[in-house]
């Protein structure tokens, strides 16, 4: 069972492109590539089948009402977390979570501020005229999946050798000078001359990630490309420690899903990181081999900024008080 990374809908097995949105599908019609997805999930031992209208939490034993569409649902009471996967409803049993640092909307704001000053496409002047149309704040569910990955390619090392340079610099005179522009009429090429050299070559680059998959279908739009949360901050979940009245969101993006989107990921960054390196590049194959996940709830602040009529749309790490994206 597979699902497309951008809507999370499901896919046959042997499927190229999203029938719903049109996404290729990751390490479909590959030529070489090779990865491993076959970690053990974070999820423990089966609690309720499927199709149930209400189960127990595992872990307070409060009733838990799955909504339509929700695969991943945290308790109200003792934030124990349960997942539905193609065996059924399964208790999460590595579930963490980042601190609050940035709790208030104006601390938040000085982080667009800083955003705006040193990294942002807008500027400043523009931020200053911008109005804060919607600002929340709440604990968004990420799948973090641990991946290592391998990329092998091949690229061609263009240069010019130096008698070829030279030939070439002397064959322009004869030739203008035969046409009468040139600066003599006499010229006289050199004897060295060599081919261009243009080999192909290989190389092989290596990178592991702690590749966060956002486990909220609507806000894959705001999904994060080449942004990695603070992991050593992290602790177990506690819905103790977050202020009172914040939203703890519940997930509809399961994590055999997630497991799949973090490979697609990671290729992508792999191939960027190649192209960047080397132009010409070809035959590139990439392995990725994943370890076991965790669900990860962050503090994330939303604005929506307006000005004439046009909106920006900005994300915020509550916790590392980083920007993660944009979007307009």
């Amino acid at each position: 069972m597979i699902y497309c990374i951008k809507c999370g809908g499901q896919l046959p097995d042997d499927a190229r492109f999203c029938a719903r949105c049109g996404t290729p599908v990751a390490g479909a019609g590959a030529a070489g590539g090779a990865s491993s997805a076959s970690a053990a999930p974070a999820a423990g031992p089966t609690v309720a089948p499927a199709g149930v209208q209400e189960l127990k939490c595992p872990s307070c034993g409060a009733p838990i009402k799955p909504v339509f569409g929700e695969m991943v649902i945290t308790c109200d009471y003792c934030g124990g977390t349960v997942s539905l996967g193609g065996a059924g409803w399964k208790e999460i049993s590595k579930h963490t979570m980042l601190p609050l640092t940035v709790v208030d909307q104006a601390a938040a704001l000085a982080s667009v501020h800083t955003f705006v000053d040193h990294e942002s496409i807008f500027h400043r002047h523009l931020f200053e005229q911008s109005t804060v149309a919607e600002a929340k704040l709440s604990y968004v569910p990420f799948w973090v999946v641990p991946a290592s990955a391998s990329t092998t390619y091949q690229y061609q090392a263009v240069a010019a050798s130096v008698g070829a340079t030279v030939g070439t610099i002397a064959a322009a005179e004869l030739l203008g000078g035969a046409m009468g522009g040139g600066r003599n009429s006499m010229s006289v090429i050199p004897i060295m001359a060599g081919p261009v050299v243009n080999p192909t070559r290989s190389e092989t680059i290596s990178g592991s990630y702690e590749y966060p998959v956002v486990a909220v279908k609507s806000l894959g739009h705001y999904q994060p490309k080449d942004y990695q949360f603070q992991m050593d901050s992290r602790a177990l979940f506690d819905r103790k420690a977050i202020p009172s009245g914040t939203p703890v969101l519940n997930g509809d993006l399961g994590e055999e899903a997630a497991r799949l989107a973090a490979k697609a990921y990671v290729e992508q960054l792999q191939s960027e990181t190649a192209h960047k390196k080397h132009s010409m590049v070809s035959n590139l194959s990439t392995r990725v081999d994943i370890s076991e996940g965790e669900l990860l709830h962050v503090p994330i602040w939303y604005f929506a900024l307006e000005r004439k009529g046009a909106k920006t749309v900005v994300i915020i790490d509550a916790s590392a008080g980083r920007v993660i994206r944009t979007m307009e």
